[in-house]
């Protein structure tokens, strides 16, 4: 998957993306409805107090006997707990009493066809529902079909260029005022850009390594690191050719409404080329959105027909072939529609293409074993649809790009926690399952429980082939031959029977049956979110069978206690 899709990427220990939840409410009396919506977990503070108030235990069963409600998820079907949260909450507000107009609409952003497949049915039902009884006033103006909303902002062009450097100014590279974050992350130098893999493997994967002295960052294993990418500069210039833009031009950004705050990133003044190299998501591939704004703009007959029929409902299988399946870019959408993009007002700019959004890299080093370091492993997102420039990923290619050695190189980076922790009690034993760059998370934890004194680590790794991707086999070799570790390797290419790291889990089934039940170990895994995770959980399943003696239902529960309990943990991506 192309890491510079909005919602989908290949990229090593990425973050666990919360399901996006919306609620409607009304009273059934007929007052207004309400709209209630967020990121539960990390984003929206309204979203986070509304549900701890939902799942009190003190609200009577009949809390919301005078109110409907409609409930639309979205999330990520790779997920084992997809749009858990949609569910969860659609089956709360029926146990306080509530009605649903709509049985929960779950939006699936790995489907052909994006969220839209299940969410334009539902919409048709859910406004049927409510204009039903509560029709529009006849005084309310609409805005006509085909005329675009004003844009959020203006852009106020400079007629002379800023003397001095502000953008510089808004890019915190150390700031004492605080860590480094999002709004100002740390520019850290880099060290080195190492390809990892062999010449002839199919994939470059890059170890890369950073240096954070004096940025005040710590992390611990199993945390995250955050990268800001950058476009290209050829992309940059073919964006500005289309769209009549000069790239030198400085501008400062002023919201329409009151109320409305600009992008806090954005630094004011900004030159045309910043914004577009390093804010403005040009390689991501555009959703329907895009095409029904850019049908509302646009002045060609025969373009605005393609882009309405592209942005309606009928023609959304006629999108996917045109857009989804083969990975087209919005800079290739707007090329392919040159009138449309060279009659595209900069104001709309921000309305039109989204933010580019920092991808999370799972730390493979630890502070103890690399003190002012930081490392990741990055797989090389590139492959081929049926369009006739390869799709590639956008930070992993533009971290692949950059070479120190011909000359300094600084990356905006910060880190925040991550979906793993590891024990600090003493003498708790792990194990982590960790095939392909899916080991990056376990490097990091193995070298700081090892600096620990702590011995108890059993390490399975799958790859492909011996001489071709495994990652640190010189490293795991010595740690085992000092015996701080166990490891268990897995190359599916080398025998006529491919063979995995649950066929290896399986055979040691005693002692990892021995380590969990025994001993109070910790499990971990880490890795692509396809088939993996499913396998490795039909292995323990077995072991705790046949190891352990449990009949079926009582290994379910017993993994499902594991998971609870935090002693099974897992991190993985689509």
């Amino acid at each position: 998957m192309d890491d510079g899709s909005t919602h989908r990427s290949k990229r090593i220990g990425r973050v666990r993306c919360p399901d996006v939840v919306q609620v409607e409410m009304r009273s059934r009396p007929g007052a207004p409805m309400r709209i209630l919506s967020g990121g539960t977990f990390c984003s929206g503070q309204n979203m986070e107090s509304f549900w701890r108030f939902i799942f009190r235990r003190s609200l009577p069963s009949t809390a919301l006997r005078q109110m409907d409600f409609a409930v639309l998820g979205l999330g990520d079907s790779s997920y084992a707990k997809f749009n858990f949260v949609a569910k969860k909450l659609h089956r709360r507000l029926l146990q306080l009493g509530g009605s649903a107009l709509l049985p929960v609409c779950l939006g699936d952003d790995q489907h052909e066809l994006g969220p839209d497949a299940a969410i334009d049915p539902w919409l048709q039902d859910l406004w049927e529902k409510v204009l039903g009884p509560h029709p529009v006033p006849l005084n309310l103006g609409l805005n006509p079909p085909g005329v675009p909303w004003p844009s959020k902002f203006t852009l106020q062009f400079l007629k002379d260029t800023p003397t001095s450097g502000p953008e510089e100014l808004c890019v915190a590279g150390t700031d004492p005022q605080g860590p480094p974050s999002e709004l100002q992350p740390f520019l850290a130098p880099m060290v080195s850009n190492q390809r990892v893999t062999g010449p002839s493997h199919f994939q470059d994967v890059r170890l890369i390594e950073f240096d954070i002295s004096g940025s005040g960052m710590s992390f611990a294993a199993g945390d995250v690191v955050l990268i800001q990418p950058e476009n290209t500069a050829s992309h940059v210039q073919q964006f500005c050719q289309a769209l009549g833009l000069d790239p030198e031009q400085h501008f400062t950004l002023q919201p329409r409404e009151p109320g409305v705050t600009c992008p806090a990133q954005l630094p004011q003044p900004c030159s045309m080329r910043r914004l577009v190299s390093q804010y403005l998501d040009i390689a991501s591939v555009p959703r329907r959105s895009f095409f029904e704004l850019l049908a509302c703009l646009s002045p060609h007959e025969l373009e605005r027909e393609k882009l309405r029929e592209f942005s309606s409902a009928q023609g959304q299988e006629e999108l996917c072939e045109y857009c989804t399946r083969p990975r087209r870019t919005a800079l290739e959408v707007l090329c392919d529609f040159p009138h449309t993009a060279a009659a595209i007002p900069p104001d709309y700019l921000l309305d039109l293409l989204p933010l580019i959004r920092p991808r999370a890299f799972s730390i493979a080093s630890s502070l103890r074993a690399h003190p002012s370091r930081l490392q990741i492993l990055v797989a090389v997102v590139q492959y081929r649809t049926r369009l006739r420039e390869p799709r590639r990923g956008l930070c992993s290619s533009w971290l692949a790009s950059l070479d120190p050695v011909q000359g300094p190189v600084r990356v905006p980076l910060w880190v925040r926690s991550g979906g793993l922790t590891f024990p600090k009690t003493p003498g708790v034993p792990v194990i982590m399952v960790g095939p392909g760059t899916g080991v990056a998370p376990f490097r990091a934890a193995i070298q700081e429980r090892v600096a620990q004194g702590e011995t108890g680590n059993v390490l399975f790794f799958g790859c492909r082939r011996r001489d071709q991707d495994f990652y640190w086999e010189a490293e795991w070799e010595q740690l085992q031959a000092r015996g701080c570790l166990t490891l268990v390797t897995a190359f599916s290419r080398e025998q006529e029977q491919q063979a995995y790291v649950q066929h290896r889990l399986r055979a040691l089934g005693p002692l990892v049956w021995e380590l969990l039940d025994g001993r109070g170990a910790r499990f971990y895994l880490a890795g692509n979110a396809r088939h993996m995770p499913a396998d490795v959980c039909d292995t323990l399943l077995s072991i705790f069978r046949e190891e352990g003696g449990l009949s079926a239902p009582d290994a379910t529960a017993y993994l499902a206690q594991l998971q609870r309990t935090r002693r099974f943990q897992t991190e993985t991506w689509a």
